[in-house]
């Protein structure tokens, strides 16, 4: 079995692998600092919870946007996981070329994103990721990711409008019942929501319009995709664990490589 973990602004996700199956995953919020400890008894108590034992784990792969957790969490897995896990970064093998002006700039959660989506539904194609923010990543037919548009996520929008504001209420994100409005909250959820769509919609047209690429496939992931894919066709494919795969996949290709960069050294190569 693989553990996977995705650390974002909001949550980290983590996941169990069988071969090719995804077992279970689970959650905790990643804005909480936890010392190597508390992160060790909670992964500890979630594995048990969803019928998996430490010792069935055989590796750990792990991609971070928030690098203060990364030392207690690394530090988690070695106590308590007995495996030294490999961390998305330098020296990792993807199979993904990325050749925008600098590439170190890029997110690695953009790669992980992005090498699923290219193994498992081919190039060219486009991943629409509804996280804390909203990315869009194409990656041409020869697995080359060549541009990327980052835009407010929809949380990050909803709490502009409700701390920027004296009278807006904090509101549930979802679709209205309709755009036409006749109070405040359903006003609220109809700009969020149609705004969010319309702006998808627009971006992924103009992304292939700029690609010369009008068929280019488009998958989306993320916590509120699903909300947004519903509602529009310019999406072809919604999928939850996109992110858990990717990680699964770049563990496959790493697995038997020990990474050059020495920056990684101490903590990617699994005992």
């Amino acid at each position: 079995m693989i553990l996977v973990i995705d650390v974002g602004n909001t949550n980290i996700t983590f996941g169990v692998f069988d071969g090719e199956e995804l077992m279970t995953s689970f959650r905790m919020m990643s804005k909480t600092a936890h010392t190597s400890d508390e992160y060790g008894a909670q992964l500890l108590n979630m594995l048990g919870m969803n019928g998996v034992s430490k010792d069935k784990i055989e590796g750990v792969m792990i991609a971070s946007v928030v690098p203060q957790v990364m030392h207690a969490l690394v530090n988690a897995i070695v106590k308590y996981i007995g495996k030294k896990p490999y961390i998305v970064g330098p020296g990792i093998k993807t199979g993904i070329k990325v050749t925008i002006d600098n590439p170190k700039e890029v997110g690695p959660d953009l790669i992980v994103d992005s090498v699923a989506a290219y193994e498992i539904y081919g190039g060219p194609v486009l991943v629409v990721d509804f996280g804390t923010a909203t990315t869009y990543v194409p990656i041409n037919e020869k697995g080359e990711f060549y541009a990327g548009v980052v835009s407010p996520g929809i949380r990050i929008s909803a709490k502009a409008l409700w701390e920027g504001t004296a009278k807006l209420p904090e509101i549930e994100i979802k679709k209205p019942e309709s755009i036409l409005a006749r109070e405040t909250i359903s006003c609220m959820q109809a700009g969020l929501i149609y705004g969010q769509i319309g702006q998808t919609e627009y971006i992924i047209n103009e992304i292939k319009k700029a690609s010369n690429c009008p068929e280019m496939k488009v998958v989306a992931t993320g916590g509120l995709g699903r909300l947004i894919a519903n509602e529009t066709d310019t999406i072809d494919i919604y999928d939850p664990t996109l992110t858990l795969k990717g990680l699964q996949i770049l563990y496959n290709k790493n697995r038997k490589n020990k990474p050059q960069n020495k920056e990684f050294d101490d903590t990617n190569q699994p005992e």
